[in-house]
């Protein structure tokens, strides 16, 4: 049967329901509709969408999630494509939108996530397997805000996410929301992803400095070159699906913070 759908930019779409070929453009998303049982209605999915690793060794590749390749998305002929404002480019989509239906998220927090997870899991017919992720997830981060506040976690931190040049998540993204609820105080008062050089984030006197492991890959060789640049600031390596993923990694998400804050206790 068809059915009617509004996706979270206004567009209305109308979809054969349940859909059975799915086109995924987003990994977070694409890992979210493996974990709500959708096996064999994924027929394609981006060469990042790396969760779980045997899923997307099996699927059609259609390309990176901001250089996708239309043709072959075009001759999976889906029934349903799934996508997000920030990770897709806006020409990619509206040429997807002549000829399919896209569904489009638009996430900034966690309770943005976590309507996400709600309305694919309805797109999808999924609801019940959705509601018991968000029940998870919902629970999981009240308890880390819960220790964060008894605990008294409250530090200054800074966030990078590329190299050459340096950018930092700022305020509007959902990283920024992730360390508002784990306890900490995002340095960085621009919204979006400023570029910084590292001598104004010395001056901003951040107590901790997390080099992500996505989209720019920091390794070790990465701390000690910043280290030494911000001799006061604690620097490390964090995992980047973790803070920036938005799917029902959030629930693998909470055991890691909880992890991440006792660290901070600690400290």
């Amino acid at each position: 049967m068809q059915k009617s759908f509004t996706d979270q930019l206004g567009n209305e779409i109308s979809i054969t329901y349940p859909p059975k070929r799915i086109v995924s453009l987003v990994p977070s998303q694409t890992e979210l509709l493996f974990d709500l049982g959708l096996d064999e209605e994924v027929i394609g999915l981006t060469k990042f969408c790396i969760h779980p690793i045997e899923k997307f060794a099996a699927k059609q590749k259609v390309g990176g999630t901001k250089n996708l390749k239309i043709e072959i998305i075009r001759e999976l002929k889906p029934d349903l494509i799934i996508g997000n404002k920030e990770e897709n480019s806006r020409a990619d989509i509206e040429l997807l939108q002549q000829d399919f239906p896209v569904w489009m998220s638009d996430i900034y927090n966690l309770q943005d996530a976590m309507q996400t997870i709600a309305d694919i899991g309805a797109l999808v017919d999924r609801q019940p397997e959705a509601t018991y992720l968000n029940h998870l997830i919902g629970a999981g981060f009240r308890d880390l805000q819960t220790l964060a506040l008894e605990k008294a976690i409250d530090k200054t931190a800074a966030y990078l996410i590329w190299k050459d040049p340096y950018m930092l998540a700022g305020r509007a993204t959902f990283i920024n929301d992730i360390l508002q609820k784990i306890g900490l105080r995002n340095v960085i008062k621009e919204n979006r992803y400023p570029e910084i050089e590292l001598s104004q984030l010395k001056t901003m006197n951040c107590e901790l400095v997390f080099l992500s492991s996505e989209p720019y890959p920091f390794k070790e060789k990465h701390v000690d070159e910043i280290q030494l640049a911000l001799p006061n600031a604690k620097v490390m390596l964090v995992d980047g699906e973790m803070f920036s993923w938005y799917g029902s990694r959030l629930v693998k998400a909470v055991q890691y913070f909880f992890e991440f804050q006792n660290q901070l206790i600690k400290r």
